[in-house]
């Protein structure tokens, strides 16, 4: 089974080397978004909420460039530079999200490329391989 490499303009650019996502067979393995608006390669804001946002939004952009949504993601794995944001997470998270939700995994960690405040990776199955 070869590796399809998905790639948006609706994300932001990687900025390593590494790809916005990598689909094998039905699974799509979803590489860490922070909340780089795409037009500018910049944060949206430094608020929290709003970055939260932005890579939610940078997330269905390459779920869905991938042929699916963010209700297809199995797991997010939400990394944080402060732990105590974590009720706003999920307060967004819902907004996102429908049942069933994803498993997930939040971690804090002492710090984030560009110094984000919160970066969100995950694993997505879709239904098929187009």
């Amino acid at each position: 089974m070869s590796k399809v490499i998905i790639r948006t303009d609706a994300a932001p650019a990687a900025i390593g080397t590494y790809s916005q996502a990598v689909k094998i067979g039905t699974t799509v393995y979803l590489s860490g978004q922070i909340p780089l608006v795409p037009a500018t390669m910049q944060f949206v804001s430094d608020d929290f909420a709003e970055q939260t946002h932005q890579v939610f939004k940078n997330l269905a952009a390459v779920c869905e460039a991938a042929g699916g949504s963010l209700n297809d993601m199995v797991k997010v794995n939400i990394f944080l530079i402060d732990l105590s944001q974590f009720a706003v997470v999920n307060q967004i998270m819902s907004q996102y999200f429908a049942e069933p939700y994803p498993a997930r995994a939040a971690v804090q960690v002492s710090a984030l490329p560009r110094g984000a405040q919160i970066e969100i990776d995950g694993v997505m199955e879709v239904p098929s391989t187009h």
